[in-house]
């Protein structure tokens, strides 16, 4: 499936090829402070489909603690997190599902990594009240 997406202010654009289905799910302690919230949704393209445009991202190189070196790349105009990727010759890149315009056609995840680190309320919000605007 191809799929477009952007940064939140647009200076930064994409587009990849992506299979459908295969969304993960990541509760490490890395993505939970990376994007702010309790996980972080990903999805795969490989490099040989995924094209960049606009603004150049700013990409800075984390160790995690498993020692692989991954190179994270954000806005550096709004601060979205656009991709994850190897920091030399990446095969894949690891695109940020919320980035993705046809994100609802992806499907759920189907895997969860890193569920030790999972925050208890992460894995069940059917009882939680929902409002369809705030």
């Amino acid at each position: 499936m191809r799929v477009n997406g952007s940064c939140h202010c647009g200076r930064i654009t994409f587009e990849a090829d992506v299979e459908e289905g295969t969304v993960r799910v990541c509760h490490c302690t890395d993505c939970q402070t990376l994007t702010g919230s309790a996980f972080r949704a990903n999805i795969q393209a490989s490099a040989a489909s995924f094209v960049l445009r606009g603004d150049a991202p700013t990409v800075y190189i984390k160790t995690a603690d498993s020692g692989t070196r991954r190179a994270h790349a954000f806005c550096p105009t709004c601060g979205t997190p656009i991709y994850a990727s190897a920091p030399e010759q990446p095969a894949t890149y690891s695109l940020r599902v919320g980035t993705i315009a046809q994100r609802r056609e992806l499907g759920s995840p189907h895997v969860q990594v890193w569920c030790q680190s999972a925050l208890p309320w992460s894995s069940d919000l059917r009882g939680i009240a929902g409002l369809p605007r705030q």
